[in-house]
């Protein structure tokens, strides 16, 4: 279900401390190494520290917008939904997708139950994660971003929000990806 009428849930911490826009920052650089996190995986066990993967295989960094179990951004929505789909492809080409979310755990396991979200799905309720990557926010929830780190873990491609390309197509992520092999 893309929306619904359904508002609880909305009006939380989380949606006053995101609502004020803040775009999105240009701060993290090409063949450097972004900032680590823990977060919980929420499909899976315990949590996931982004540097358990370095020297392992490369890692898509997908945040997303989602507002509750029932509100999905109308942008992210349809990109969430591809993303899911080709999610094979991408562990195919070598590499881990790690969506990342702001809606608490009880909301983000609706989420992954409603969706059949394949891929490991991370809550950042906090948006602390959100905010030391610079993603940006406006109307209760961060903006949308994917970054695309190296078997090294270093920064190789990052898509921050625009209203003219709200999500790095699948598509151009693969290419990105197909480019790391050379």
């Amino acid at each position: 279900m893309l929306t619904s009428t359904d508002f609880r849930g909305l009006l939380n911490q989380r949606f006053f401390n995101n609502f004020l826009p803040v775009p999105a920052l240009n701060k993290l650089y090409p063949a450097v190494c972004p900032p680590d996190f823990q977060l919980p995986h929420v499909n899976g066990e315990g949590s996931i520290r982004l540097s358990e993967y370095r020297e392992k295989q490369p890692v898509i960094l997908y945040f997303t917008r989602i507002f509750t179990e029932k509100q999905y951004c109308p942008l992210c929505f349809p990109h969430i939904k591809a993303m899911n789909t080709a999610y094979e492809q991408f562990v195919e080409a070598g590499a881990e997708v790690l969506l990342i979310t702001s809606t608490d755990e009880r909301q983000t396991q609706i989420v992954i139950r409603d969706l059949g979200l394949k891929m490991p799905v991370l809550c950042d309720p906090s948006c602390l994660v959100f905010r030391a990557y610079g993603t940006g926010q406006a109307l209760g929830a961060p903006l949308p971003a994917q970054y695309l780190l190296d078997v090294e873990g270093k920064l190789r491609f990052k898509h921050l929000f625009s209203f003219l390309e709200p999500n790095a197509q699948v598509s151009r992520l693969l290419e990105q990806l197909q480019q790391l092999k050379g």
